[in-house]
């Protein structure tokens, strides 16, 4: 069996949904708390091709006050996205789970199910 990983925010109630719905399919899953220990710019970068983005933009969390202040609406250098995103792991979509090669933004959580299948 496949390992999954869930990039999990605790405080975040769709983060905490798709734990459920992991724990529902009896999927073993590794938790990793990316607010405690920040993703190195590789691991985000491969996520970003894992998840078939395009830009970096589209993994991070538009609405977050840091995204405002850091004025990112304006940047189109993808590095300094991902920097950002490095420097204030906040502004990481969540959750995110991945599982081989592939990974999806579970929201809304239900989007798990056929993931998994």
């Amino acid at each position: 069996m496949e390992k999954i990983q869930i990039w999990h925010n605790n405080k975040c109630s769709k983060s905490r949904e798709a734990v459920g719905v992991l724990e529902d399919l009896a999927c073993e899953y590794e938790t990793i708390k990316y607010l405690e220990s920040a993703p190195s710019k590789d691991e985000i970068k491969k996520i970003i091709k894992m998840l078939g983005l395009q830009s970096a933009r589209e993994m991070m969390r538009t609405k977050e006050d840091i995204y405002k202040e850091l004025e990112l609406k304006n940047e189109n250098n993808e590095e300094r996205l991902i920097d950002a995103m490095v420097a204030h792991p906040k502004l990481i979509e969540r959750p995110i789970v991945i599982k081989g090669d592939k990974a999806i933004i579970a929201r809304p959580p239900s989007l798990l199910e056929g993931f998994l299948a």
